[in-house]
């Protein structure tokens, strides 16, 4: 690999978001620089991916080597209420024809390096343990960043874009004060995996089971990985997972006791790794681009983790992103409205996301008792939980949800800031 002076665009991080829009830019002919902190592969939290993620790894190229991957198919995803009395589950065929209908519960070690190879491969020039120690204006307009590479050499290099995608650590959302939490959504989670825990049979092997514990806001996670391995999480309120309970463990077993459905899936299986935390992970920035500049996935929000939208959103933010950065490139207007010309389409997405999780923590909201009162909706329902916000209307179903149950007022991102900038 080269090192050049100037690039079209210099993208911050290799994971999903950052390899999606680098990948993008670079099969529309333009010169793309990615740099990443860590080495790959490297741990990461999120395994599980909506099926929507099909169209955005078809346009990336990569779909051939998912469908030759060990990750476990994904078909569904089943709920299951405090007493452990489990939903029909959500089988995505119903309403999804076709092979987009089925997606993948992957490790993500393994997936995001091979989006980052996808990416080599496609033209973006990769460097790996990189940190990238500023990016650099002039004036209000990003114009490119200063970075250690692996042999200690810092260098400034010049670009016409430049896309953070830093994931949690939201370089550009801290140094701009863009970044605002959720104060509906102040939850943490815990975290480990297992070895030859319970898994379903047939299109159920790889189904995402959610399920809550006896305690008010509170559920677990369950997702089957590669090799016999489950990913074993459990979601609730900072102030109830936290309070006088400071080791990872004991928070995790504590909750465990309160779930029997999951203590009868793990009984022993061989846990794989200490309990590992993760705290406050609901926020957004308050603005998208600037002149020079855009955000992408987790740089720009993540959401409860509660239906797997995470890894769904980065990549679908990252091909919106790539495309307004082509349009941008070919106009010779890099501005922060052009750069963020997708950012009203894509906050509607994850605003109906947003409210659906919403509503999962309402204490009033069942989905059975919901879609009893609500049959006509089913289709938009499995359709959102699909991943269809940007293919298909849900409309009816949001305004169901706001007659079922009532749902907190947010404005994460204020669209006029953008067009201001």
């Amino acid at each position: 690999m080269t090192r050049s002076d100037e690039y079209d665009v210099i993208v911050i991080g290799g994971g999903p978001a950052g390899s999606s829009t680098a990948t993008m830019v670079a099969q529309g002919g333009h010169s793309v620089l990615l740099l990443e902190l860590e080495k790959f592969p490297r741990f990461r939290i999120g395994e599980s991916l909506m099926p929507a993620t099909y169209w955005t790894l078809d346009r990336m190229g990569v779909l051939d080597k998912m469908n030759c991957s060990q990750f476990p198919q994904k078909h569904s995803v089943q709920f299951f209420s405090k007493s452990g009395r489990g939903s029909v589950p959500f089988y995505f065929s119903e309403t999804e024809p076709g092979p987009s209908a089925q997606t993948w519960q992957v490790d993500r070690g393994e997936f995001d390096l091979m989006l980052l190879n996808n990416a080599r491969e496609k033209g973006v020039e990769v460097f790996e343990e990189t940190r990238v120690t500023e990016v650099l204006f002039d004036g209000d307009r990003a114009v490119g960043v200063a970075a250690r590479f692996p042999d200690g050499e810092i260098r400034e290099i010049a670009a016409t874009v430049v896309v953070d995608a830093s994931g949690q650590a939201a370089m550009l959302g801290h140094k701009l004060r863009l970044r605002q939490g959720d104060e509906n959504l102040r939850n943490c989670s815990y975290y480990t995996r297992y070895k030859n825990a319970w898994r379903g049979e047939g299109r159920d092997e790889g189904a995402t089971l959610i399920l809550y514990t006896g305690e008010p806001r509170t559920w677990f996670w369950y997702i089957p990985l590669p090799e016999g391995d489950v990913s074993v999480g459990v979601v609730g309120p900072i102030e109830r997972l936290t309070e006088g309970r400071r080791d990872p463990q004991a928070v995790f077993d504590s909750e465990a006791a309160s779930c029997p459905a999951i203590l009868e899936r793990i009984e022993g299986a061989e846990q794989l790794h200490p309990v590992r935390a993760l705290k406050d992970f609901t926020y957004s920035c308050r603005q998208m681009a600037g002149d020079g500049w855009i955000l992408v996935g987790d740089a720009f929000g993540f959401i409860d983790p509660i239906y797997s939208s995470g890894v769904f959103l980065a990549m679908k933010g990252g091909e919106f992103a790539a495309d307004s950065i082509l349009a941008a490139l070919d106009s010779d207007d890099v501005s922060g409205v052009r750069l963020g010309a997708h950012a009203e389409e894509y906050a509607e997405g994850v605003e109906a996301m947003r409210k659906l999780v919403y509503a999962y923590y309402a204490p009033e909201f069942n989905f059975a008792k919901f879609l009893e009162q609500y049959p006509d909706v089913k289709d938009e329902l499995v359709n959102l939980l699909i991943g269809n916000v940007y293919r298909k209307s849900v409309t009816r179903l949001l305004e169901s949800m706001e007659q079922f149950c009532e749902l907190p007022g947010y404005e994460p991102f204020r669209i006029e800031e953008a067009a201001a900038n």
